[in-house]
């Protein structure tokens, strides 16, 4: 592991020591690799995870123009907006993963704010 991603896992653990979500506020977790982009909702009380979208998913790909790019992330974020609100979850505790809120992960958190998901 490089130093860079040490010191983001060291950003990422020191924020989740903060942060949890819970069944009526989960926590919207982001994780970012070079060519996609993933996003979950979980449940820390019980330990589960309530919506997983991902710019991987066959049923996801054909609609975006890629996961490694802003345009894929703000797509991935609409969708999990929508599919958090058709579960009833209106609002959530965003987790940027130890990431800078740029970039991306803006892009996805955008995303998800324009589809009605508060946070």
């Amino acid at each position: 592991m490089n130093q860079k991603e040490s010191l983001r896992i060291k950003r990422h653990r020191r924020v989740r020591g903060r942060i949890a979500g819970t069944a009526h506020r989960p926590r919207l977790n982001v994780y970012r690799s070079l060519s996609h982009i993933y996003a979950q909702l979980i449940d820390d009380d019980q330990g589960c995870t309530l919506v997983a979208i991902s710019s991987v998913q066959p049923a996801v790909r054909p609609n975006l123009c890629g996961g490694g790019n802003i345009e894929g992330a703000k797509a991935v974020g609409k969708l999990v907006a929508q599919v958090a609100i058709e579960k009833g979850i209106q609002a959530v505790v965003f987790d940027r993963g130890g990431y800078k809120y740029h970039g991306r992960v803006r892009a996805l958190a955008e995303g998800a704010r324009e589809s009605g998901l508060r946070f």
